[in-house]
């Protein structure tokens, strides 16, 4: 790690180039900004990440100029600007191969426990003393200074999250810091909660109740996959801050088996069946997951998990991790997808107090990631060909799949036409409807 050196102006007495910051359009970028030497710097997360090795994708830079003469820099380089948020400074650079988010330094003036009226200034101190935790507090110049008045470096280095200044005054500045603070120590892990920090978390929960649930459900799903996830889980429960979240009974045991099973069969972290694995009465999902307001797509992918769970149950207890299993497995995939049968399955195994059998879920899962849906070798048309009409169609394709299905989707057009004189024979002895 690198060492802070402290000045009493905050610089710290080393020189730090990332890749990314040395890129060609960041560079333009910088300089158009620092017309007239201005004292413009990266700031936040960039800085942050950086520093502790790991990838950096969004860029933010800050900026001691008022919005209007950031647009004006922006236009004089022929660099798109896109006023994103001027009551709060902030204006997207558009580069050619990323967007920058550029913010002029600002100062509280008064907030309503979410939202700040902000004035604008040229103190980089005022900006930084503004921040959530020191380790976001940090900047650095576009040769690689660090600039530190909040004690960030010292915490990055011990991995410690903690509220820059007063902690209750943080968090009455804007409750979204509490599922913050969380999340952060997901990502650092419970080592480094800073006790005073934690402390104004639990005793201020209740504001939690009132973010938007579009915060609460980004906050969260951000949460459920970072690299300490069942410690802030644990946190999360334990200070009765989730509860505020998400209504919901909650087995932090079952979420820890669920990531368990993941990083065994080499899944990504996935935000939404670790949340459904979290939720404890398979009861209360929906209501909670529709709580969050997530998409449509992502909400009716996380129900599927627990309508498909029984059927998932009923697999996983009758399987004979043979030939036949694997066949079951196809079936079920045509029928309810191959994402929606692994995901159930995966909610069925986190269940279970013992990992199971590892081996036969992979199996399963590796299935999963080769599955390509078939197509039916016939159509509603070759039944119309031989005279079958309305409601009939249906049942026939119906007999035809059931068939082809139970076959293992093998038999080609062929077999599948030969097959079809048989559903036109059973169609015309059902009984016509309204007879």
């Amino acid at each position: 790690m690198l060492d802070p050196g402290y000045s009493e102006t905050g610089r710290t007495h080393v020189v730090f180039a990332p890749n990314w910051m040395v890129r060609a359009p960041v560079r333009c970028l910088m300089q158009a900004l620092a017309a007239d030497g201005a004292d413009v710097r990266f700031v936040g997360g960039c800085v942050r990440d950086a520093l502790v090795g790991e990838d950096v994708v969004d860029l933010d830079v800050g900026v001691p100029r008022p919005p209007d003469a950031v647009m004006a820099c922006l236009s004089a380089a022929g660099i798109k600007a896109v006023p994103t948020g001027l009551a709060q400074g902030t204006i997207t650079a558009v580069l050619e191969d990323q967007d920058v988010e550029v913010t002029s330094l600002r100062r509280d003036i008064e907030t309503d426990g979410r939202h700040a009226v902000v004035r604008f200034t040229e103190d980089w101190r005022e900006d930084a003393r503004r921040r959530d935790f020191t380790i976001n507090a940090l900047s650095m110049t576009p040769d690689g200074a660090i600039f530190d008045y909040c004690g960030g470096m010292a915490d990055l280095e011990t991995r410690t999250v903690r509220f820059v200044g007063d902690p209750e005054k943080r968090i009455r500045e804007d409750a979204l810091r509490i599922l913050r603070f969380y999340r952060f120590v997901a990502r650092f892990g419970l080592s480094g909660a800073d006790a005073l920090s934690r402390r104004a978390c639990r005793d201020l929960a209740a504001l939690v109740s009132n973010l938007s649930r579009e915060r609460i459900s980004q906050e969260i799903f951000k949460t459920l996959t970072a690299r300490h996830a069942p410690d802030a889980v644990n946190v999360l429960t334990a200070d009765k801050i989730l509860d505020r979240a998400v209504v919901a009974p909650w087995a932090p045991d079952r979420f820890a088996r669920m990531i368990a099973l993941e990083e065994g069969l080499g899944l990504p972290a996935d935000a939404g069946r670790r949340l459904v694995s979290l939720i404890a009465d398979a009861a209360a999902v929906e209501p909670a997951v529709r709580s969050l307001n997530s998409s449509a797509r992502t909400t009716d992918r996380l129900l599927a998990m627990v309508q498909h769970e029984p059927a998932a149950a009923a697999h996983w207890r009758s399987g004979d991790n043979g030939r036949g299993e694997a066949k079951r497995w196809r079936a079920a995939f045509y029928r309810y997808g191959a994402e929606a049968w692994r995901d159930a399955t995966l909610l069925v195994c986190s269940r279970q107090s013992e990992a199971g059998d590892m081996l036969r879920l992979r199996a399963l899962s590796e299935a999963a990631d080769v599955w390509q849906l078939p197509t039916l070798p016939v159509r509603g048309a070759d039944l119309v060909a031989r005279g079958i009409t309305g409601p009939a169609v249906g049942k026939g394709l119906d007999f035809i799949e059931r068939w082809w299905v139970a076959n293992d989707f093998s038999p080609g057009r062929a077999e599948a036409l030969d097959k079809l004189e048989e559903a036109v024979a059973l169609v015309r002895l059902l009984p016509k409807s309204g007879s």
